[in-house]
């Protein structure tokens, strides 16, 4: 089977930073950022990016590079003969692998309802929106249609589909090259007109100012598991990403552009929305918004000033390309995974990627309506009342990938070695400036940061 992979550095670039650039950054992020103290949740994650976040991205694309591997090959090809720490860490290639097999249904369905917000904004009058009820009832009314909700939902997999289905250079990196830098002036535009809204500037001053008064345990715990979305970690993405890359290609430099631009892509999305809904309803609408941000409040904000239709059209389109850029990661991922491990044509990998999103995408969908009764795991304390949605979000952001992390740390400090794994990072002829940097973080900073977020995640630490 003849290897694939991207046809330059600029492809992988465009290509990795897609992946990052999705639903995490353009409506996580804001939502976290207004809740946990607007300017210190800025200045606590990046600080988490340019070390936590920064030795695992490093890693992951690595690690796929030496080995040429999807997440399970990668990690078997590396700790076999390794005795029984070999043997302990192989398992964090399973984990890395199934963490996009479960996102990846319930992210289309999410992708769904941003599809659907499409269409809203190009058919609904906004002035409708401008009742908080109605807004909040219309989305309610919504995900609890069936019928509806998985129109869109299938919308959304066809679309992922065609991608993946065209392969990496031809599908997956002409793809990115296109709708990245749409996507990039799209936010910049929707930036511009934020700025000269009514009220703007106290947004952009709880939005930039850090309040010290306002840090919290919690911000530093939100704002790492943050990053997990932010930069596709623990997801096996990175990891096939990087195994698409050539050995010749600058891995250290390569990574800097995607830390960079997904970074960007995260600042501008909460100067896109957090000064918007400060000028709308103040600070307190800000920072009691929560996850229905984008899908009840944003129609309220573009419904209250002159020209809010199309910006509310143009922000949802870019939504959507944030989400089709991530879920093309995440299916690609798992196809690439079934493509090496059972030896299967790519045709047949998405075919049978496509039956598994299908059936839990679908489940997931009644879970709002026909099945909303239905509590998976509802005798864990942190998911009683959860639905599906929400019940695989959990297992999979909450417990599987900070363990899926840990057990990549793990395989780069003992299996690997730190010497030897930035041997291969370091591009002959070029200086490495956070050489140091990265070795301090993989050593000390990243297997207790990963433990707290899967303790708090958990309940069994608590902070009060």
């Amino acid at each position: 089977m003849k290897k694939e992979g991207f046809s330059s550095r600029i492809g992988f670039i465009l290509a990795a930073a897609g992946s990052a650039v999705g639903l995490g950054n353009i409506w996580r992020f804001p939502y976290l950022a207004a809740q946990y103290g607007g300017g210190i949740f800025l200045l606590t994650y990046l600080v988490l990016m340019l070390t936590f976040g920064y030795a695992l991205l490093l890693s992951e694309n690595c690690i796929g590079r030496m080995t040429g591997r999807s997440p399970i090959g990668a990690f078997r090809k590396l700790c076999r003969r390794k005795g029984l720490p070999g043997r302990l860490i192989m398992p964090g290639g399973w984990i890395n692998a199934l963490v996009p097999m479960i996102i990846l249904p319930y992210y289309c369905v999410i992708g769904g309802w941003v599809s659907k917000y499409v269409f809203t904004m190009f058919s609904t009058p906004v002035e409708q929106f401008t009742s908080g009820k109605f807004s909040a009832d219309y989305f309610t009314g919504f995900i609890t249609s069936a019928d509806s909700s998985l129109f869109f939902f299938l919308f959304f997999v066809i679309i992922t589909a065609l991608v993946v289905c065209c392969g990496v250079e031809k599908g997956i990196e002409r793809f990115n090259k296109i709708l990245m830098p749409v996507l990039i002036l799209l936010i910049i535009a929707i930036c511009i007109y934020c700025a000269f809204l009514p009220n703007a500037k106290a947004g952009f001053i709880y939005y930039l100012k850090p309040e010290w008064s306002k840090f919290s345990y919690m911000t530093v715990v939100e704002a790492m598991g943050q990053l997990f979305f932010s930069l596709s970690i623990a997801m096996g993405i990175m990891i096939t990403y990087g195994s698409y890359m050539r050995k010749s290609d600058d891995l250290v430099s390569s990574v800097n552009h995607v830390e960079l631009f997904d970074t960007v892509v995260s600042f501008l999305a909460g100067l896109m929305i957090i000064p918007a809904v400060v000028a709308f309803g103040g600070e307190k609408a800000a920072a009691n918004a929560g996850p229905g941000l984008i899908f009840v409040i944003m129609p309220q904000v573009f419904a209250s000033f002159s020209g809010g239709q199309l910006v509310g059209l143009l922000f949802f389109i870019l939504v959507l390309f944030a989400a089709a850029t991530s879920a093309v990661s995440l299916l690609e991922t798992n196809v690439h995974t079934l493509m090496q491990e059972m030896r299967l044509t790519r045709v047949k990998a998405i075919s049978i990627c496509l039956f598994e999103v299908m059936i839990i995408g679908t489940v997931t969908v009644l879970g709002y309506n026909l099945l909303s009764d239905v509590h998976p795991l509802a005798f864990i304390d942190a998911l009683k009342g959860k639905d599906i949605l929400d019940t695989l979000d959990f297992i999979s952001n909450s417990i599987l990938m900070p363990i899926g992390a840990i057990f990549t740390t793990l395989l780069v400090i003992f299996i690997i070695g730190v010497k030897k794994i930035c041997n291969e990072i370091r591009t002959p002829g070029k200086t490495w400036y956070r050489e140091y940097v990265y070795r301090f973080c993989i050593l000390v900073i990243v297997i207790p940061c990963l433990l707290i977020v899967l303790l708090n995640a958990t309940g069994l630490l608590k902070y009060s």
